[in-house]
């Protein structure tokens, strides 16, 4: 009979497996292609199995989020470091670009995930807190209003120029004029 610890860690893999699956088949055919019964076919598991682990897809795509949002801080704290506001803005929409069924699993797809609140996952409070290091500088207003509207914005831009809904010549300029907006001029001292 197998030890207790390597049937979890058996358990573990089969649950990654499945999130490996469904983010793979999600960026490959989009996630209406993502169904339980295609992903126990992809894995070789049956439908009982995967609910064995995720109570719907919509628990499945939740998990294939906080992937999303752990690489996503990485994405932004790169490039804030790397030129602040402006690179944490261009790193946002590059990613958003880059990773659209995962961008769709973090911010379009029904989840369970919680935002802004005491039972929000560890993951989405570290991207977040990632735009608000590079907001607060910025602003003399509640930062963290401020971040949320900085990111919405951003959401916003990233949303619209993947729908073609926005001239797409234009849209480095839209990037840098958000910022530009958030940047407060220095004050010169004389």
């Amino acid at each position: 009979m197998p030890s207790e610890s390597r049937r979890e860690r058996a358990r573990a893999e089969r649950r990654e497996l499945i999130v490996r699956t469904a983010r793979e088949l999600a960026e490959a055919e989009g996630w209406e292609a993502v169904t339980t019964r295609r992903l126990a076919e992809q894995v070789d598991y049956s439908q009982p199995v995967l609910y064995g682990h995720f109570a719907n897809m919509d628990a499945i795509a939740a998990a294939v989020a906080l992937q999303g949002f752990e690489e996503l801080a990485v994405v932004l704290r790169e490039g804030r470091a790397g030129d602040g506001l402006r690179g944490l803005a261009k790193a946002y929409l590059r990613y958003a670009e880059e990773h659209p069924a995962m961008y769709d699993a973090m911010f379009v797809r029904r989840t369970d995930l919680v935002f802004g609140a005491t039972e929000t996952p560890a993951v989405l409070r570290q991207a977040f807190a990632e735009i608000l290091a590079a907001v607060t500088p910025h602003v003399t207003t509640d930062a963290e209003t401020a971040t949320e509207v900085f990111w919405g914005a951003l959401h916003g831009q990233a949303t619209l120029n993947r729908g073609a809904r926005m001239r797409p010549e234009h849209r480095q300029a839209r990037a840098d004029l958000l910022v530009d907006l958030f940047v407060v001029p220095a004050v010169d001292g004389g």
